[in-house]
């Protein structure tokens, strides 16, 4: 099995309506989200998936939520926008862009820091 990971960045701000305490006021994060990809074999250019191709289509999915009130996009509209959640909102997004571009490579794992030390993880698992 083979497996690679980019990582990249996105400001957002956020509230969790379902919770008391301060993170049920605005603020913000600077997320950090690194992905995991895996495959069985090797495609062209005995590659898993181009980094480049992989790291645009990570940014285009960023895109969608940089400098934005995540509470305001519909995805978090019945759920709340956590760590956890902005974890599985971003695999599903990669995942379906991949499908598109590789027939190596599938999505394996999403790690989303809230800060350099809290992180939520999602996996196809």
């Amino acid at each position: 099995m083979y497996t690679i990971r980019t990582e990249d960045s996105f400001a957002a701000a956020h509230y969790i309506r379902d919770f008391h305490g301060k993170c049920e006021n605005l603020h913000g994060h600077n997320y950090k989200v690194r992905i995991y990809c895996s495959g069985e074999k090797l495609g062209k250019g005995y590659m898993l998936i181009d980094f480049g191709i992989l790291k645009k289509m990570l940014k285009n999915v960023l895109e969608e939520l940089d400098h934005k009130n995540l509470n305001e996009l519909p995805y978090f509209a019945q759920k709340e926008p956590s760590a956890e959640v902005i974890a599985e909102f971003i695999f599903n997004k990669m995942s379906e862009r991949l499908r598109e571009h590789s027939d190596t490579a599938s999505l394996s794992r999403v790690d989303v820091f809230e800060t350099d030390k809290n992180l939520a993880i999602f996996t196809k698992e």
